[in-house]
């Protein structure tokens, strides 16, 4: 596994495959128990894997206290990252989920607690509440670093202009930078391309995608009538085969991964990893994370990359209907549009 620099607000080195911890823990009906968690770690590690994402509500919070117990004796060999914002159990009230300062605090003692550490290296915002200022989040991060209970903040499924806004107020009060964004991304989930993704290589942030495989679907296993996340997650973050479009794009994976001698899960995360994005891969078995690691060697091809970039295209949207538009751009570059080096990174 070879590892990357956390974005440019950060000196963290880490795995170019993050783990992600949803499976651990059987309380939501579907998942690992103790013994095949501690598998699927420790295969991870041995693999060269030192990045773990979890959340306070993964498996009503079992996830967590499973990875306390499995990082005993050897916590500081990986960056945690959990999350708050969600419920962690049924019973947590509306004091306890959202944004705000406090659903924060008391969310990162809790999760302090089942982790059986003294720190969180970091903490994403899970999900945009759309009611708390950013400025709070943003101060409730800092607070929590000055604190030393967290080491970094990142955000979650926010809107981009959030996430732009947050960014800018931490940098011009000299609050700790948000370093990190984790948006859903995969070959049946590209809307993230048009907005999000730009603001967070513009503004310099690590980048994260959980559910690399649309849940499963990109695997090919739906076809064959195998269970998984539609039926064990009660269809939660799961995309359906129920497209013509996506028809063909698994068509085009699984013809890929046979002129590759790969699996169609490998494709489709090396594909993710092509975008300059880290994916988290979420398994539920060895067997399953042995094949998502492979991908990590996969290199696919500028024509397999372009294949799978023309089948999942999806519409523009405004304003990029009217920017990215040849005769826009021959507008804005004086005629010049065909000659003018353009950056590779976006320009915030």
């Amino acid at each position: 596994m070879r590892y990357k620099l956390f974005g440019e607000h950060s000196g963290l080195r880490v795995s170019e495959l993050l783990l992600g911890t949803g499976n651990f823990g059987t309380r939501w009906g579907h998942g690992a128990d103790l013994e095949e968690s501690r598998r699927i770690l420790d295969s991870y590690a041995e693999a060269g894997g030192n990045f773990l994402d979890t959340a306070n509500g993964y498996q009503f919070g079992e996830a967590e206290e499973i990875l306390g117990s499995l990082l005993e004796g050897r916590r500081d060999d990986f960056v945690l990252a959990t999350k708050f914002t969600m419920r962690t159990n049924p019973e947590s009230g509306i004091l306890a989920t959202g944004n705000s300062r406090r659903a924060m605090v008391v969310s990162v003692e809790e999760s302090l607690k089942r982790l059986k550490t003294d720190r969180i290296d970091l903490l994403w915002a899970h999900a945009s509440d759309g009611v708390t200022p950013v400025e709070e989040v943003v101060r409730g991060f800092d607070d929590l670093v000055r604190a030393g209970k967290i080491l970094y903040g990142g955000l979650s499924d926010f809107p981009a202009w959030r996430v732009s806004r947050a960014a800018t107020i931490s940098e011009i009060r000299g609050m700790v930078p948000i370093v990190g964004l984790q948006v859903e991304y995969s070959l049946v989930e590209r809307t993230t391309e048009q907005e999000l993704l730009p603001a967070g290589f513009g503004l310099g942030l690590g980048v994260v995608a959980w559910s690399p495989l649309g849940g499963g679907m990109l695997t090919g296993k739906y076809r064959n009538g195998e269970s998984g996340r539609r039926e064990g997650f009660r269809g939660n973050v799961f995309q359906e085969e129920n497209t013509p479009q996506r028809s063909a794009i698994l068509d085009a994976v699984v013809k890929i991964a046979g002129e590759a001698n790969v699996t169609p899960s490998e494709v489709a995360i090396a594909w993710v990893a092509s975008k300059g994005v880290l994916p988290i891969i979420g398994p539920r078995t060895v067997a399953q994370l042995k094949n998502n690691l492979a991908a990590a060697k996969l290199r696919l091809t500028g024509e397999q990359i372009s294949r799978l970039d023309q089948v999942s295209a999806i519409p523009l949207v405004f304003p990029y209907t009217v920017l990215n538009n040849h005769g826009t751009r021959e507008l804005y570059t004086g005629g010049k549009a065909e000659l003018f080096d353009r950056p590779v990174r976006p320009v915030a």
